[in-house]
């Protein structure tokens, strides 16, 4: 029998990576193509799959071109890519990432989290809290979590934590039995128009949940919910609501201990393993998720090995993640890029370290997103004591004329600079900084390192 053979087109992207290695796993044929090499591409290589770099069908592997080959692709790659055009016009077998995820999730009992900002780390606590208070579980991850080293979790039984991704619409593609709502925030409005448009999409998200399953949605988030064969939950950071957190006491290291109410009891005496006050909250949500799903099962929670997994949690990658964390300097790195998210991290990192001078280096993720939520961004932003601007990433966009990082400097209310991303460690050191944290979805963490090592420098 011949081996089965997937192309990726966009095989460096978070959630289209973790598909790559899924089917490597399950001894297929992996080969693709990427713009640019990443830390995530030279460990597919490793693993076996063959990458190239350039848009060039005579670079596909002759393998890979016989009509039995099954080519995903990503909606961030455009229409003309001259190797999609070849695959739509040959007649190729063409799945988005999205619709093989909805094909592999299939007769798995699916723990969905959704949300315009929060769903990786969220996500990511669910697949840990199932593999070390349940023992089981699978999960597809939007960031590589740091206790397993992946993206991708492949353990036993029935259990699939995904992110549900809103961008395109991918995540009506998902039968979930129990799911979490995070935030419905206007995002992506070059794909969904109006603010309105993406609260619809998560309706039409909750609409797919299966009978006898669940929800659990963050108090406060307006979306119509018309699903009448789910039982719906509300939860909080700590305001009273069906799961929220209770006695919250900040530790010198930035991290929190505190309690979580539930309809089922409280679990007490909770320390999460990652810092940030933002993260009690996805903390939350994952316990809720995690709790119901087991409901669903029929099954019993154990609350000592649910504190276990908490405090064992070691995070996600680019999510509240430290480089740097002395008396004299402390830089960590994120990867907001919504305004409500920036909001959240520097609230978070003030409550972490109070008193302490903040600087934000952000930079801009897409032209429309800037375009649309610039003054949100500025808002948000202005919450730091100084900003440092980096030109904006342009992922898969053209430039929009007059769309600049410039016209979120005009607005915030604190110092701010404007700095290439290329000598953005070098302008650090000769800064004034304390407490550093460096945001956004693009290409910044490249020069992480670089930074830390001037932040280090100085303390």
């Amino acid at each position: 029998m011949a081996q089965r053979k997937i192309y990726f087109l966009g095989i460096g992207g978070i959630g289209m990576s973790a598909l790559a290695r899924y089917f490597m796993h399950e001894g297929c044929a992996v080969a693709g193509y990427d713009r640019t090499a990443t830390p995530l591409t030279a460990r597919l290589e490793s693993e076996g799959a063959q990458i190239h770099y350039d848009d060039n069908v005579a670079s596909i592997p002759a393998p890979f071109l016989e009509k039995d080959t099954i080519v995903v692709y990503t909606p961030a790659v455009p229409a003309d890519h001259s190797e999609m055009c070849y695959f739509r016009e040959g007649g190729y077998r063409m799945l988005k990432r999205s619709q093989m995820l909805g094909e592999l999730s299939v007769g798995k009992r699916v723990m969905a989290v959704a949300g315009t900002h929060g769903k990786t780390t969220t996500s990511t606590l669910v697949s840990w809290l199932n593999y070390a208070a349940a023992g089981e579980g699978s999960a597809f991850l939007g960031g590589v979590s740091k206790n397993f080293d992946s993206n991708l979790v492949l353990g036993s039984g029935e259990r699939l934590a995904v992110e549900a991704d809103e961008f395109d619409r991918s995540f009506l593609q998902l039968n979930p039995t129990v799911a979490v709502v995070t935030s419905a925030d206007a995002d992506h409005l070059d794909i969904y128009g109006t603010h309105e448009a993406v609260k619809e999409a998560f309706s039409q998200f909750i609409d797919r949940i299966c009978a006898g399953g669940a929800l659990v949605i963050k108090s406060g988030v307006d979306v119509e919910i018309r699903n009448s064969d789910i039982s719906v939950y509300r939860y909080s950071y700590d305001e009273p609501a069906d799961f929220y957190a209770t006695n919250i006491a900040l530790l010198p290291t930035g991290h929190y201990t505190f309690d979580i109410v539930t309809p089922f009891g409280t679990i007490e005496g909770c320390t999460l393993g990652i810092p940030g006050w933002v993260n009690v909250e996805n903390a939350v949500a994952a316990v809720a998720l995690f709790i119901l799903t087991a409901k669903v099962e029929g099954k019993e929670v154990e609350h000592d090995a649910l504190r276990r997994a908490l405090a064992e949690f070691s995070g996600v990658k680019r999510r509240f993640e430290f480089y740097v964390n002395t008396p004299k300097a402390v830089y960590m790195d994120d990867y907001a890029h919504h305004p409500r998210e920036l909001s959240a991290a520097i609230t978070s990192v003030r409550g972490m370290f109070p008193e302490r001078r903040l600087m934000a280096v952000f930079q801009p993720h897409l032209y429309t997103r800037t375009r649309d939520l610039y003054t949100e961004f500025a808002q948000a932003l202005s919450l730091a004591d100084e900003v440092v601007l980096l030109p904006i990433y342009p992922a898969r966009e053209e430039p929009i004329e007059g769309i600049c990082s410039q016209i979120i400097a005009e607005r915030v209310t604190v110092p701010c600079t404007i700095v290439e991303r290329e000598v953005l460690a070098e302008y650090l050191g000769g800064a004034k900084t304390d407490v550093v944290v460096t945001f956004g979805a693009g290409n910044i963490d490249a020069y992480c390192q670089a930074v830390a090592d001037v932040i280090a420098a100085k303390g």
